[in-house]
């Protein structure tokens, strides 16, 4: 005959694992929700047969992470979206630029054109476009022909023009000075602008 402490002990359990482990002289341990005064788990939790609000508050879980996770793939497509838009102008810049360069080197010119130097363009009454090294200014009055505007002829013989010459120089200067502290330029893995500010 069980006594009530064992039964204490044993609800729950399978009898035949009772049997077996009290023959072999063991002793299982006292169910408690409360060992030593203090709750390690939620009887609610442990005990319940089974909450039908559960389905309902997982399906309202599986909702908010589908729209966490769309509007996390939204906005990151968005940024994405933007540099192809951003890439794409470079693009169109690159070949506008491309195009007026090849126009450019077509141009009538009786002198050997040098890097570095600043040209100007002229058209004649004919509609023939030269280049002149003769701005307007040294002309003076007496500029025969329409003044188109002035290129410098970079050193990889691309043509920036008179109004952005100073811009371009200084991005030039830039990488000059990349590419002459090789320290700037050391492979790591987060970014080094420490040299390029002084």
């Amino acid at each position: 005959m069980e006594d009530a402490a064992t039964l204490g002990r044993t609800e729950g359990v399978p009898e035949n694992q009772v049997q077996s482990a009290t023959h072999l002289g063991g002793a299982l341990v006292e169910l408690t929700p409360n060992p030593g005064g203090m709750a390690l788990v939620s009887p609610y939790h442990t005990h319940r047969s089974g909450d039908p609000l559960d389905l309902v508050v997982l399906a309202e879980q599986v909702r908010k992470a589908n729209e966490f996770i769309r509007a996390n793939a939204t906005n990151k497509l968005t940024v994405i979206a933007e540099q192809i838009q951003h890439l794409q102008e470079q693009a169109r810049k690159v070949l506008e630029d491309g195009l007026r360069d090849a126009d450019l080197h077509h141009v009538a010119c009786n002198i050997v054109k040098k890097p570095g130097n600043i040209y100007f363009l002229y058209r004649r009454e004919s509609g023939q476009k030269y280049f002149s090294i003769i701005s307007p200014t040294e002309w003076g009055t007496g500029c025969p022909h329409d003044f188109l505007g002035a290129y410098k002829l970079q050193h990889d013989f691309s043509w920036t023009p008179y109004e952005d010459i100073e811009k371009q120089d200084a991005k030039i200067s830039l990488v000059d000075k990349l590419l002459s502290q090789p320290l700037a330029l050391s492979l790591s893995s987060e970014p080094n602008f420490q040299r390029l500010t002084h």
